[in-house]
C-alpha cells in the first residue's frame, strides 16, 4: 500500500485527485492540505510515502515546501503538480529535490502509474520533458563535450548504456526490458553511475549524456 498526500489550495483539484487515487486499491490517501505550511505539519504526522504538492499556493509555495522536506529525515517523495510542463518553477523543483512532476490534465492511469513510479523512487519525466528539462536547465548553451567525455569515461559499457536510457527519460522496467536485464541490476548500475558521476539525480546524468553527445 503506497501512502499518498494531496497539497493543492484550489479544493475542487484536490477532490478531484482524491477521487482518482481513493479509488486505486494499491493507494491510501493518508491526507491533505491546502498550504505547505499546513502540509508540513501534516507530513509529519502522517507519513506519506509521495506527496503530490501544488507549486502556486498561499502562505508556503510548493517550492519552499519541496526544500524544508528534502532537509527531513528519510523524506516522501515529491511530484509537483502543475499546469504546464516547461514552467521554470517546475525546473526549480527539480533541483530542489522533487521527483518529477504531474500535470493537472494528465489521464487518471497515467497519474496513478506516475505515483506508482515516485513510490519506487523512478523520476516521474516523459523522454520529451526530459530533454526540455535538460535545455532549461542547461541554458541551451553549447556544452563542452571533451569534459564530459572525460567523466562518463569512468563508466563501463554497461554503465554508459544504462545511462544512454536514463537519459532517454526511461525507468528502471523500461531500462531493463531493453537491455534484458533484471529491475534489480539496473538499479545497481545506477547506485553505481550516481557514485562515479558524483550526483544522486538522473537529470544530471542525462545532462552528461548529452553534453558528451550519446545521444
Amino acid at each position: 500500500m503506497i501512502r499518498l498526500m494531496i497539497v493543492d489550495d484550489d479544493p475542487m483539484v484536490r477532490t478531484g485527485l482524491r477521487l482518482i487515487f481513493g479509488g486505486d486499491p494499491d493507494l491510501e490517501i493518508v491526507g491533505e492540505a491546502g498550504d505547505g505550511r499546513q502540509a508540513m505539519t501534516l507530513i509529519r504526522d502522517v507519513r506519506p510515502d509521495v506527496v503530490v504538492m501544488d507549486i502556486r499556493m498561499p502562505v508556503q509555495d510548493g517550492l519552499a515546501t519541496t526544500e524544508s522536506l528534502m532537509a527531513e529525515p528519510d523524506p516522501p517523495r515529491v511530484l509537483v503538480l502543475t499546469t504546464f510542463d516547461a514552467d521554470d518553477m517546475v525546473l526549480r523543483a527539480l533541483r530542489l529535490g522533487a521527483c518529477g512532476f504531474l500535470l493537472k490534465d494528465t489521464p487518471p492511469p497515467k497519474m496513478i502509474e506516475a505515483v506508482r513510479a515516485a513510490a519506487k523512487g523512478e523520476p516521474v519525466l516523459s523522454p520529451s520533458v526530459m530533454n526540455q528539462v535538460i535545455d532549461a536547465a542547461t541554458g541551451r548553451q553549447e556544452p563542452d563535450r571533451s569534459d564530459a567525455r572525460r567523466e562518463l569515461a569512468g563508466l563501463t559499457e554497461r554503465e554508459r548504456e544504462v545511462a544512454v536510457e536514463v537519459a532517454r527519460g526511461s525507468s528502471n522496467a523500461e531500462i531493463a526490458e531493453r537491455l534484458y536485464m533484471s529491475v534489480a541490476t539496473v538499479k545497481a548500475n545506477i547506485t553505481r553511475i550516481f557514485a562515479k558521476l558524483g550526483t544522486d539525480n538522473r537529470v544530471r546524468v542525462a545532462m552528461k549524456v548529452r553534453d558528451a553527445g550519446l545521444l
